[in-house]
């Protein structure tokens, strides 16, 4: 009464990801207990004679099967794949109905044999991948080729007395109910659980390649299971969200065409994008560097408004993701503005300092340490002065311009600077090491 489906058929639940088998799911799950059973309505009579009629179709079996499967072959096109071993479906199909029909003659000694033979299937085609819509129409198939034989069989015993046999329609529908319903919760439950083991898997390789762990042996199965190439070109974004620490991050957009894989962990988000399958690593030399897949990657990048975001250059391959984590988090800790991402390649001298925050602080307190002693207003009017000047090259006037004085007023406070550090804005060396220090001050300061 109840047909299954081949124990080899399989459909891959997405992508090129690796077939999960019965082995790999966690445990066994249990089958619910049996509801209590309906009381019949049928009288002893017709009882009788369902009894009769169902101990013929034991002897019958195997012809029922033999019709049932050509049955499924023509109305379910799963039944017809390559993957499923006819011999297979034959058996269970003998087997689901041997215990069912035995369970009209004797329902309280066959009842939970004929259930578990239903848990069984459902978990079986589960793991297997078979759809379950295709299965439960196969039980449907079955069932209904069991009761108009049941109806054959019965009229030509007794025409008349066939027809109370409706009595006990309620009765066999009922129990069919019963066990398409194990099938489907038994079914559940184990993709359920075989899409916990995927989920997991998927976080697991996702962290190894992040953290450096993966090891060369596991980059074939990052690549079914992630879709990612082995020797892709990939930029990795580190995500920070203080207004939203629980935001899900596979909300933002990286951009049309690239792939992102997410991962999140200690309130930070990384994402490993490809950055086009089409692009070799030669790409960016001829566009003018490495990082021409990342620079694209910024600009269709969308950070939440209470985010930042930090972006690595461009690498080849996964196994050089760990490296463009790494960059991704220094140039994340450069403090972009919220709502923006930091570039790497855009922010060098920043990401010196941030890497070294020691050397960093003691720059900082070389190059500005007696303007950082001045009372807050003036230490404010010097260091905004000296940021303007390095903004605009060096120039007074355009300096003039971005703090809106006169470009003497601006000479005349970059004297004071010189004055008070005894350093010379002459000398390129310290303009750099100038630089480096505002840099640090701005980054470094709590």
């Amino acid at each position: 009464m109840h047909p299954v489906t081949g124990s080899r058929a399989s459909v891959p639940a997405m992508g090129r990801a690796p077939r999960l088998s019965a082995d790999r799911v966690r445990t066994t799950p249990r089958m619910p207990a049996a509801r209590p059973p309906i009381r019949s309505r049928a009288d002893a009579e017709t009882v009788a004679l369902l009894h009769r009629t169902a101990r013929v179709l034991i002897e019958e079996v195997p012809r029922l099967t033999d019709r049932i499967v050509a049955l499924m072959k023509e109305r379910e096109p799963a039944y017809r794949s390559a993957a499923v071993d006819p011999h297979e479906v034959w058996r269970e199909v003998h087997d689901s109905l041997s215990h069912n029909v035995r369970s009209l003659v004797h329902p309280k000694e066959t009842r939970e044999s004929a259930r578990s033979c239903a848990w069984r299937i459902g978990t079986d085609r589960a793991a297997q991948g078979f759809p379950l819509d295709a299965l439960l129409h196969a039980y449907r198939i079955g069932c209904t080729v069991v009761w108009e034989h049941l109806l054959e069989t019965a009229s030509r015993e007794d025409p008349l007395g066939a027809q109370s046999l409706v009595h006990v329609a309620a009765d066999v529908w009922n129990f069919v109910d019963e066990h398409c319903t194990l099938v489907a919760t038994a079914y559940q439950e184990v993709e359920r659980q075989l899409s916990w083991h995927r989920e997991n898997r998927y976080r697991i390789i996702v962290a190894a390649l992040l953290d450096g762990t993966a090891r060369v042996s596991d980059f074939p199965e990052a690549e079914q299971v992630l879709g990612l190439p082995e020797q892709g070109r990939y930029a990795v974004v580190a995500l920070e969200d203080a207004d939203a620490p629980c935001r899900t991050p596979h909300s933002v957009e990286v951009g049309d065409g690239l792939r992102a894989v997410w991962h999140t962990a200690e309130g930070t988000a990384h994402a490993i994008v490809l950055l086009g399958e089409g692009e070799s690593a030669g790409d960016g030399d001829r566009d003018g560097g490495s990082g021409s897949g990342a620079e694209r990657l910024v600009r269709g990048l969308e950070v939440p408004p209470g985010a930042r975001a930090g972006v690595s250059p461009a690498v080849t391959g996964l196994a050089a993701i760990n490296t463009a984590r790494r960059l991704a988090d220094t140039a994340l800790r450069t403090r972009p503005a919220a709502g923006t991402a930091a570039l790497l390649e855009e922010r060098y001298p920043e990401a010196l300092v941030v890497s070294s925050p020691d050397l960093g602080t003691a720059l900082a307190d070389r190059m500005l340490g007696p303007v950082l002693a001045l009372e807050p207003a003036d230490r404010e009017l010097l260091l905004t002065t000296l940021a303007a000047w390095l903004e605009a090259g060096g120039s007074a006037r355009r300096a003039g311009g971005l703090l809106f004085c006169h470009r003497n007023t601006v000479l005349n406070r970059l004297r004071r600077y010189e004055q008070l550090t005894g350093r010379s804005l002459d000398h390129p060396r310290e303009v750099m090491e100038l630089s480096l220090a505002l840099s640090a001050h701005r980054l470094l300061t709590p």
